[in-house]
């Protein structure tokens, strides 16, 4: 048989017993206690520590530097969901809207390129349009004319005005042909002017549509910050957004001033971040102080709290489960919680969610967080418990196994033999017979055994590590 060791739970005085019974010498009648094995209902139940949680919680955060105008609310008050809390007066944040909105303007103004020029058309000067030089040409024929005919011989004079008309035709067939190479050779100055030209055309077109889209890109960035200027604005009227109890100012022990930490932004952010932070958060809300106590008057920074809401309405327990528990929990597991500050009292309780994400506990070991929806409380002697607050200490007693008519044990007679859990039981004849069982619901005192045992049979209870097999018992 494997080494034998004694389950989780047992008393150290039993610890003490057993060992008393192993030291005795073997000719002794082992000294054991023996039980009937019972139906009785058998409870297991996880305890881990818990904190009181709120339904929401809500920062509320001076969006801009400026100055708390108005005050509404107190300390402890109630107030209902868009009730005004605060106003804050802040000239910064009205100039900034002021010249967000006037960049705005000056964004939606369209921006024009001048229209391209046609293409410019040439002409190359010819023979044609040139009347000085035809002139000139026509009268030295006309003179050439003029004195063949004063030449006598009639043969030589119609020589000399034949020569004179071939002379005028060849000059006009030159003059054509001249006229024809000008024209050809302006076409195709003309042609490669069109080209040119259209290239610088579309040249001048992308740049056009670089230009409508660099400006709609500023247009939209100034519609933004003109957006973000007002909601700046708006939220220096400071609104609940969810019905609650009022706090003036942050929670306490926040970390650092997120005021101080946007103040070193530049200008042109600081609104920006500023009106982010003034967000409200339900559920929870980011660390923070609003600097110094909350009044009329008092100056504040982008992003120092001016106001928290709690929603009390339905309270939690957000309860730190062991990893070698948390696999039982389920939600709809009932509860029981103790609160520090109300001693005497209990709390009922019922798993509403198990979270997944692991967190090292105060012990080294790791914690999963497990939510509660806490409800009414009584003290011992029936009578009402006190509405717990907010951030109050509990312990929960999470029953995640429960069988209200199983076959019982006491929990010492239970031993842990490698993987086997392993009772002792008493024969008819009065010997031992090492039995393994299936175990099921475990409390502290009472130990459900699913498989392995019955109603009416005994065991051993005390000594069982001394026992062997076939050993008399009785």
């Amino acid at each position: 048989m494997g080494r034998v060791t004694i389950r989780r739970g047992i008393p150290p005085l039993l610890i003490g017993l057993t060992l008393l019974v192993s030291a005795c010498s073997q000719d002794e009648t082992p000294k054991v206690q023996i039980a009937e094995v019972t139906r009785a209902p058998v409870s297991e139940v996880v305890e881990a520590p818990a904190t009181v949680s709120a339904r929401a919680t809500a920062v509320l955060r001076s969006p801009a530097a400026g100055t708390v105008a108005k005050l509404y609310v107190q300390d402890g008050d109630t107030v209902r969901k868009g009730q005004i809390l605060a106003k804050i007066r802040s000239p910064q944040a009205q100039e900034q809207l002021k010249q967000a909105r006037a960049a705005e303007r000056q964004a939606k103004r369209p921006v024009r390129l001048g229209g391209a020029a046609s293409a410019p058309a040439i002409r190359l000067a010819g023979l044609t349009g040139a009347p000085a030089l035809d002139r000139q040409a026509a009268r030295g024929f006309a003179r050439a004319r003029a004195a063949a005919r004063k030449v006598e011989d009639r043969r030589v004079r119609a020589q000399l005005l034949a020569a004179v008309d071939a002379a005028q035709t060849q000059h006009r067939a030159q003059r054509a042909a001249l006229e024809q190479i000008t024209r050809n050779l302006t076409r195709s100055v003309n042609q490669i002017l069109a080209q040119v030209s259209g290239q610088i055309g579309a040249g001048i077109g992308g740049l056009a549509t670089s230009m409508t889209s660099l400006q709609a890109a500023s247009r939209s960035q100034a519609k933004a910050a003109a957006k973000v200027a007002g909601a700046t604005v708006k939220g220096l009227t400071i609104k609940a957004p969810f019905g609650g109890v009022v706090t003036l100012g942050g929670p306490a022990g926040g970390g650092p001033d997120l005021g101080s930490l946007l103040g070193q932004l530049p200008a042109g952010l600081s609104g920006q971040a500023g009106a982010a932070a003034a967000g409200a958060s339900p559920g929870g809300a980011a660390s923070g102080s609003s600097g110094g106590a909350v009044a009329t008057g008092v100056p504040v920074g982008a992003g120092d709290a001016v106001v928290t809401v709690t929603d009390v309405s339905k309270l939690t327990l957000t309860a730190d489960v062991d990893e070698t528990d948390v696999l039982l929990v389920t939600r709809g597991v009932r509860a029981e919680a103790e609160l520090d500050a109300v001693a005497g009292a209990t709390y009922r309780a019922k798993v509403a969610g198990v979270g997944v994400t692991p967190k090292e506990g105060t012990t080294g070991g790791v914690g999963y967080p497990v939510r509660l929806v806490l409800g009414a409380g009584a003290y011992d002697d029936g009578g009402a418990a006190p509405r717990p607050k907010p951030g109050m200490s509990a312990v929960v007693r999470l029953t995640v196994r429960e069988s209200p008519d199983a076959v019982a044990v006491p929990a010492a007679s239970v031993v842990t033999s490698g993987q086997d859990s392993v009772v002792w039981v008493v024969r008819g004849d009065g010997t031992a017979e090492r039995r393994v069982v299936k175990l099921g619901a475990q409390g502290d005192a009472l130990v459900e055994v699913a498989r392995g045992l019955a109603p009416g049979e005994r065991v051993v209870v005390r000594g069982a590590d001394a026992v062997r097999q076939g050993q008399r018992l009785t």
